[in-house]
């Protein structure tokens, strides 16, 4: 009897026949094993965010700025891996690809979680980790293009849209737990002695006042409860495709390719942080419009110089980068998970910044802004976003292979037009209001809205990429578009916070709506108009 992990070499799914005697069998375990795999990729990727928080309350002794280089490493770093690793199935293949990857992920959680034991640690040990931590974010594109290969054109919507969506429960599942653990010892005396709050803080569900004892350690230690065990199923219950992946090597040659391709990332991601980030972090030299695209091109063009067999590969995968749909998608994939990942980061920031403090009339007419007594937590509340949007992906997925990917996508678009826009103007109100409170619940639905339909847009524009391209192009187009819409984690955030800091925060949602607007065009002259190459893909 052939074992389970054993490498598959023949794989027709577009078969009827061998689909339902033992393909749909093989696809289902596999995608089963990858989906709380990514979900921990995405937990390990963004726990900063909710890290340097508590930080903060606990009197680590860094600035607030230096604390928000943290995740704005760990963001950049993340999209940057998402690059190389879009190549690493055809390369090395599924099974060992999933393994590693999901294995790597113990560095950056065990070194978290021993660094948050001592507030002394000094703070290049953090950025470090919070580079390293972007394998999180880097696993979602050799993800995504392995699952591809396990299931025909037909379920491309629905396997895209499980492994995506559920796998992006790792930001509501970060969100949630993190606050939580970090208030009992669950590890006992091995993860050390908890530290007294100098701040209030919260959970889910209450607040925690100021000398409460906290583990933040447990922020780190806890992934490793779920990566020791997934890291084993991935090795054990996978599979090798021989005919996506006809020569991976020995598994300690593709460990090797792996590695490379990461290591070539995580140089590049380096190059364009040192260029971008401040003193005395990096050099401050360039802005965030001119570092992102320097450092997208220092990875393709490091990956171009790789020796040996990868670089024929590499060499053929670029090929599609000469095909304008891969160039469309990737703006449609923009407007789509880009805003999904880039408002789970920036939604938090809003809601403390606009409804944690409020406008102050004086007698003589001026207005100032002081504390919101009554402000709604963000912790309470910023879960919900990320949650709806991640629940609804795989309907997303499901819609589009009954309707037609382009179309569905249409109609999202046209929601997220019309949602920016609503929420700008009740953040502008909020913003100028002497109660910003009474303007918490449509702000909070109208950003509910968003994540909804750009959760159903990632499953329509995922089933899109799968019909339109082959089985040799979806894999790397897949990765690559993930890739850059992964850079709205750095983005977004950036981008609201300049515009909230200036007293005029609805002209970033204006300036998304607009975005949006465009992306309808492309999406009509591209897939829905009626001389369209691939009509509603």
């Amino acid at each position: 009897m052939q074992r389970r992990n054993a490498d598959i070499e023949h794989w027709d799914i577009e078969n009827e026949e061998f689909w339902n005697r033992e393909g749909k069998k093989i696809a289902t375990r596999n995608l089963w094993i990858s989906i709380p795999s990514l979900l921990m990729g995405f937990a390990v990727w963004l726990m900063w965010g909710m890290i340097t928080t508590q930080m903060l309350n606990l009197g680590f002794p860094f600035r607030v700025e230096q604390l928000f280089t943290l995740t704005a490493i760990a963001g950049l770093s993340g999209a940057t891996l998402r690059i190389p690793a879009s190549f690493m199935i055809r390369i090395a293949g599924g099974r060992n690809t999933i393994f590693l990857t999901t294995a790597l992920l113990m560095i950056p959680a065990l070194g978290t979680g021993l660094a948050l034991t001592n507030p002394d640690t000094p703070l290049w040990v953090f950025q470090l980790l919070a580079l390293l931590s972007g394998i999180g974010g880097g696993n979602f594109a050799c993800s995504m293009s392995n699952i591809s290969n396990f299931y025909p054109k037909k379920q491309q919507g629905y396997a895209l849209g499980m492994n995506a969506g559920l796998g992006n429960f790792g930001v509501t599942t970060m969100q949630i737990l993190i606050p939580l653990v970090m208030t009992v010892g669950i590890f006992g005396a091995i993860a050390g002695d908890p530290m007294e709050l100098q701040r209030a803080s919260g959970t889910l569900i209450g607040r925690i006042d100021a000398g409460t004892d906290t583990w933040i350690q447990n922020a780190g230690f806890i992934w490793l409860v779920f990566l020791i065990p997934l890291a084993f199923a991935g090795w054990f219950g996978m599979n090798n495709l021989r005919t996506i992946t006809p020569h991976p090597g020995t598994p300690l040659a593709a460990f090797g390719k792996i590695l490379g391709l990461y290591g070539i990332g995580f140089v590049a991601a380096a190059v364009g942080l040192y260029l971008f980030l401040p003193a005395p972090v990096g050099l401050g030299l360039l802005n965030m419009w001119i570092a992102l695209p320097l450092t997208i091109a220092l990875t393709v063009g490091l990956l171009r110089l790789l020796p040996g067999s990868i670089k024929p590969n590499i060499k053929t995968q670029f090929a599609i980068f000469k095909d304008k749909h891969t160039w469309a998608m990737t703006v449609l994939y923009i407007a789509t998970f880009g805003s999904f990942i880039g408002f789970s980061a920036a939604l938090p920031l809003s809601i403390t910044v606009i409804f944690g403090n409020m406008m102050e009339v004086a007698a003589d007419g001026t207005m100032t802004r002081v504390a919101n007594p009554d402000a709604p937590s963000a912790l309470t509340w910023a879960w919900m976003g990320p949650f709806v949007g991640a629940l609804i992906r795989p309907v997303g997925g499901w819609i589009s292979d009954k309707l037609g990917g382009a179309i569905v996508t249409q109609i999202m678009t046209a929601i997220m037009v019309a949602a920016s826009v609503g929420v700008g103007y009740v953040m502008m109100l909020a913003y100028n209001s002497t109660d910003p409170n009474q303007f918490f619940w449509m702000f909070l639905l109208l950003f509910i809205a968003l994540f909804a339909a750009s959760g159903i847009g990632n499953g329509s524009t995922f089933r899109s990429i799968g019909v339109i391209f082959n089985v040799q192009q979806k894999g790397p187009v897949l990765g690559w578009t993930s890739a850059v819409a992964a850079y709205g984690a750095f983005i977004a955030p950036r981008v609201m916070g300049e515009q909230i800091k200036a007293g005029t925060p609805e002209m970033a949602m204006y300036g998304f709506a607009v975005f949006y607007a465009l992306c309808l065009l492309v999406n009509w002259w591209f897939y829905l108009r009626k001389n369209a190459d691939v009509r509603n893909p």
